[in-house]
C-alpha cells in the first residue's frame, strides 16, 4: 500500500488500477493490436516467413479458441462470483473488496477475455481476406504464443482457486491490509501534517454536502488552499470516520474575508465521501474487518472458536509489526493539523468484541490473555493499555465462565502477565 499522504490525482490511478474491468480492457486492447500487426508486419518485413500451413488450419485453432475461451471466462466469472459469497456469508462483508481487487483473478478472468477477443478479430480478418501470406504464418505463431500463455495462466487460476475466498485465505488477506494501514499510519500518524492540538474557538466549520465515509483526504491539496487564503485548516473528520450534520469536515483557523466561500470549496473537495468504508486510508478498518471475522465465528450458529483463535494471532502480528515501527515526525504540510488515530481506539477495535462474544470459551480467552500479554512485552510504553484490556476481558468471562473455567483463567492470566519479557 502506498503512502496515506498521496495526492488525490495518485489516489485516483491507484483505485482504477486495481478495477477488473481495467485490466480486462488493457488485455482486450493488447488482443486487438496483436491480431491486427500480424498483417501488417507480413507486409513490411523484408524477408520472406512462409509456413506450409494446412488449408484453414489458422482458422480453425481461432475458431477452437474462441469457443474455448468463452467458456473459461464464464467458469471463471462463476468462481469469482462464487468466492465472493462465500466469504460475505462465512467471513466479514468489509473482506470481499479485497478478494475483487485479487490480482490473480483479475489476470486470469482478462487473459481469457483478451485471448476470446484475440480469436474474433483473427477469424474476422481472416475472412476478409485482410493477412498475406506472411501475415497469415506470423498471425499462426502468434496463435500458438496466445495458447502458451493461456495455458500457463490456467494452470495459476487453477492452483490458486484451491484455496482463493476460503476462510484462511479471507483472514490473510484483510490481515496483510490491516498491517499495511497500520504500518503506513505508524510511519507517519499525522500524514505529514501538523499535529493537531486543540481547536481555536474562533474556527469555521466546512461541512459536507452530502452524508458519508470519509476514504480519502488530499492533504498537500488542504496545504496549498490554507497557503493561499493564509489560514490553518484543521481536519476535524479524519478517514473511516462518517461525515454528516453533527461533525464537519475541517475546520478554518479563522474567518477567510472574501475569499472564505472559496477558501470552504477548496478544503472540501480535498476530502472524497464514500457510502462505505476504504482500506486505503483508514487505519481501523483492517482491524474491525478482522475482529469481524472472529466474533462471527464465535456466534452460537457457527460455533468455531479455532477461527477466532485464529484471528486473535493475526492481531498480535498486525499490532506487534506496527507497534516496531518509528514514527516520521517531518512536517511537509504546515498549514494543515490532523489528529492521529488513537491507539487506544484500534485496541478496542481488535479486541473488545472477541471479549464480549467469546466470554464463555476458556480456549479464548486463554489465547486472548497470551496476545495481550506479548503485545505489553513488545511495547513496554503502552503496557498499561493492554493490561487494562486484558482486565476487562476477565471481568467479561467472570459472568460467563463456571468456577472451574474461571479459576483456570486467572491463573493464566497471572502467569502470562507475570513471566519476564523476552529480551
Amino acid at each position: 500500500m502506498a503512502s496515506p499522504a498521496r495526492g488525490a490525482a495518485l489516489s485516483r490511478l491507484f483505485r482504477l488500477s486495481r478495477q477488473v474491468w481495467v485490466r480486462a480492457a488493457a488485455f482486450t486492447a493488447i488482443a486487438v493490436i496483436v491480431a491486427l500487426a500480424a498483417g501488417v508486419i507480413g507486409t513490411i518485413i523484408p524477408f520472406e516467413l512462409v509456413i506450409d500451413l494446412g488449408q484453414n488450419s489458422v482458422d480453425s485453432i481461432l475458431q477452437i479458441l474462441a469457443t474455448a475461451m468463452l467458456t473459461a471466462t464464464t467458469f471463471s466469472i462463476t468462481a469469482m462470483v462464487t468466492a465472493y459469497s462465500s466469504a460475505t456469508t462465512t467471513a466479514t462483508p468489509r473482506s470481499t473488496q479485497l478478494l475483487i481487487t485479487d490480482p490473480t483473478s483479475q489476470n486470469a478472468l482478462s487473459t481469457f477475455v483478451g485471448a476470446f477477443v484475440f480469436s474474433l478479430v483473427g477469424i474476422i480478418a481472416l475472412s476478409t481476406g485482410y493477412y498475406t501470406e506472411q501475415g497469415r504464418t506470423i498471425l499462426f505463431v502468434g496463435t500458438l504464443a496466445v495458447v502458451a500463455f493461456i495455458v500457463v495462466t490456467l494452470l495459476r487460476w487453477i492452483a490458486h482457486l484451491a484455496r482463493f475466498g476460503r476462510m484462511a485465505d479471507v483472514i490473510d488477506r484483510v490481515e496483510e491490509a490491516a498491517t499495511a494501514s497500520l504500518v503506513a499510519y505508524a510511519q507517519t500518524p499525522t500524514l505529514r501534517a501538523q499535529r493537531l492540538v486543540d481547536m481555536p474557538v474562533t474556527a469555521v466549520p466546512v461541512w459536507a454536502e452530502s452524508v458519508g465515509y470519509v476514504a480519502h483526504i488530499d492533504i498537500a491539496a488542504l496545504d496549498r488552499a490554507a497557503r493561499e487564503g493564509d489560514i490553518r485548516i484543521l481536519v476535524a473528520t479524519p478517514p473511516g470516520s462518517i461525515a454528516d450534520r453533527t461533525r464537519p469536515l475541517a475546520y478554518l483557523s479563522r474567518h477567510g474575508g472574501s475569499r472564505q466561500d472559496e477558501l470552504q470549496d477548496a478544503a472540501r473537495r480535498a476530502f472524497r465521501l464514500a457510502s462505505h468504508r476504504d482500506y486505503e486510508q483508514d487505519p481501523r478498518l483492517g482491524v474491525i474487518a478482522l475482529t469481524e471475522i472472529g466474533s462471527r465465528a464465535l456466534s452460537p450458529a457457527t460455533n468455531d472458536p479455532g477461527t477466532a483463535i485464529e484471528v486473535i494471532a493475526a492481531l498480535q502480528r498486525v499490532f506487534t509489526r506496527s507497534l516496531e515501527i518509528e514514527a516520521d515526525d517531518r512536517v511537509e504540510f504546515a498549514h494543515v493539523s490532523v489528529a492521529p488515530p488513537r491507539l487506544a481506539d484500534l485496541v478496542a477495535d481488535a479486541f473488545r468484541p472477541i471479549a464480549r462474544d467469546g466470554a464463555a470459551l476458556l480456549e479464548v480467552q486463554i489465547r486472548l490473555q497470551k496476545c495481550l500479554a506479548a503485545l505489553a512485552a513488545a511495547a513496554p510504553e503502552h503496557r498499561r493499555l493492554f493490561a487494562d484490556t486484558a482486565a476487562d476481558a476477565v471481568r467479561r468471562a467472570r459472568s460467563q465462565m463456571d468456577a472451574g473455567d474461571r479459576r483456570t483463567l486467572r491463573r493464566t492470566a497471572a502467569a502470562v502477565w507475570q513471566a519476564p519479557p523476552r529480551p
